[in-house]
């Protein structure tokens, strides 16, 4: 039995479509069995929301008069790049305020930075733009200062290079002193965990070959319709898998686009990691055809069959040792609690279960309405690629 995209989006537009989403298909396929169910559900709607680094956003001003190439720029004492054109600019997610003292009152706050200017864009707030130029014959203004909000600009464009990590690590710190990670602070002595993964409703994790996920697939960011622009940074298929064929480790990566403007506040939200620095939090949706049984049997992962390595953050993460301590399942992880060496261990995520969940039922709603439809990857994403280290040569300065 094999549906075509074109098959499932007839069935969406005449509202006949049966979607489901990751968490309800599990039971479903066990009542029904995989060869029925596969006849009956079109779509499967996954979805994950966490703190995304490798995010931010392209903004266009339009021009002033007189016209300016602005050649620095901050957004509310944020940085923005400006080595694009005139009027473009280009605002990262970690970006740190101006005169941030950062770490060097170990450890610092980071209160506002790149994720906070972008969650404050997408709920409308006035924010404050300061540009200067070293002029020019046809851009001749040297600076600017005004007030702007989402509305102003021409366009807001988020523009992620690597979101949506396929499986991750779990943080632990084995050392004598408390440290601060991008996955959270870590006490001494192994006395909490922390991950970032929706588990079974992670999108990678439901296609972990990649057979409907590619370049070019429609996604449901942070309530906007977008799109699958390329593989994401740091995409790395060539890795260890379980049984089941997904990683057991950090693996696939995807960039990600939408329109800002189209938004929804709830699901962009700019995060502070006390001691590392600022991010952004992003809800994703992606949905999946189910084209076969095999993908559909692919969607009914479960958190218990998907593992995840704890790593000592303290060590072993900053010098790449590739030392695993322990492997826990996400069910384990999701408890709370874990036993590690004979001691009860608190775990916490940085990734939210009910938010991603949410943004299932709204995809799933958005799917049944008949107003999102599925595009066909116009790419598959590497499944032999592997990912290089960066070697340091040259001369010791």
């Amino acid at each position: 039995m094999i549906k075509t995209y074109a098959e499932i989006n007839k069935k969406i537009e005449s509202g006949k479509a049966v979607v489901l989403t990751a968490e309800e298909v599990i039971d479903y396929v066990d009542k029904r069995g995989l060869e029925a169910a596969a006849k009956e559900v079109d779509v499967v709607t996954t979805a994950t929301f966490g703190p995304m680094c490798s995010s931010g956003c392209f903004l266009n001003f339009g021009h002033s008069t007189p016209k300016m190439r602005i050649s620095e720029a901050w957004i509310n004492d944020v940085s923005a790049y400006c080595g694009v054109a005139a009027v473009d600019v280009y605002m990262g997610a970690t970006q740190l305020r101006h005169n941030d003292p950062a770490n060097m009152y170990h450890p610092g706050e980071f209160r506002y930075g790149g994720g906070h200017v972008i969650e404050d864009l997408v709920a409308g707030k006035k924010l404050q733009l300061f540009g200067l130029s070293y002029g020019t014959d046809d851009y001749p203004r040297r600076e600017i200062r005004t007030l702007f909000d989402i509305h102003d600009l021409n366009q807001a464009i988020m523009v992620n290079p690597r979101n949506c990590y396929q499986n991750y690590n779990v943080a632990i710190n084995a050392s004598d002193k408390r440290i601060y990670t991008y996955l959270g602070i870590l006490k001494a002595r192994m006395r909490n965990m922390t991950y970032c993964s929706a588990g079974q409703l992670s999108p990678l994790l439901n296609d972990p070959f990649y057979e409907t996920i590619g370049v070019g697939t429609s996604i449901w960011l942070a309530g906007a319709r977008g799109m699958v622009y390329a593989q994401g940074t740091q995409h790395s298929s060539l890795v260890e898998r379980g049984d089941n064929g997904v990683p057991v480790e950090g693996s696939g990566t995807l960039a990600l686009t939408a329109n800002m403007k189209e938004m929804l506040p709830e699901f962009v939200r700019g995060t502070s990691f006390k001691g590392y620095g600022v991010s952004l939090a992003l809800g994703v949706g992606i949905p999946i055809p189910i084209l076969n049984p095999e993908i559909l049997r692919r969607t009914t992962v479960r958190d218990r069959e998907i593992i995840a390595c704890v790593i000592d953050y303290s060590v072993d993460y900053p010098e790449k040792t590739g030392k695993i301590l322990a492997r826990y399942n996400y069910e384990q992880l999701r408890s709370g609690e874990v036993d590690l060496n004979g001691k009860k261990v608190p775990v916490t995520s940085l990734s939210s279960y009910n938010k991603a969940l949410k943004i299932c039922e709204l995809l799933k709603a958005e799917i049944k309405a008949g107003s999102f439809l599925l595009s066909e990857p116009s790419q598959r994403l590497p499944l032999n690629q592997g990912m290089k280290p960066l070697n340091i040569t040259g001369p010791v300065r």
